[in-house]
């Protein structure tokens, strides 16, 4: 029974990690404000999930990883809101922005809902979903539809930390999966 439940609620969580929203954007043009809005969202729904994990994880490699991505999302944050400042944008809130909150809002309340084994697997599972999607996003979206030449070269800057913030999360799947 509690593997159904952490299955279900694994699967809940990742399908609402951000496919649609990913999907949905790709097609639109976002302004360099709504971009500001939409990377500092997602950065700061990463953060926030991170924080959770440190605190209610009790495996150490799953502790470590959410502490990466405090770390590492909040140093993105303040150097998108550096850049931001320093263009005199003000970031601009979209129906992708408020989207990808709600979800983000979402996942953290089925979160906190779990514990064990089941809330590591259901945390890692997410973090693989939503840096996919937020990489899609970025090559799709954001980079493409970037006008402002230092916002897009911040946007390109980043964007293999997302790429190894993926893989590690793959890594800790796999060793979760295995535990299982």
């Amino acid at each position: 029974m509690k593997t159904l439940v952490s299955c279900l609620a694994a699967s809940v969580i990742s399908l609402s990690a951000g496919a649609a929203w990913a999907q949905k954007s790709t097609h639109s043009h976002p302004t360099d404000p709504q971009i500001a809005a939409i990377f500092d969202t997602a950065n700061q729904i990463d953060i926030d999930a991170g924080k959770l994990a440190k605190s209610t994880s009790q495996s150490k490699d799953v502790q470590q990883f959410a502490l990466q991505m405090i770390t590492d999302h909040s140093a993105v944050n303040k150097s998108a809101s550096e850049l931001v400042t320093k263009l005199n944008v003000m970031p601009e809130l979209s129906t992708t922005s408020g989207k990808l909150q709600k979800e983000g809002d979402d996942n953290l309340a089925a979160l906190k809902k779990l514990q064990g084994h089941a809330f590591d697997k259901a945390y890692i599972d997410h973090e693989v979903k939503y840096h996919e999607a937020v990489i899609k996003m970025l090559d799709k979206t954001l980079i493409p539809s970037a006008r402002n030449a230092e916002l897009k070269a911040l946007l390109v800057k980043v964007r293999p930390a997302f790429e190894a913030h993926l893989e590690h999360a793959r890594k800790l799947q796999a060793q979760l999966d295995k535990n299982a």
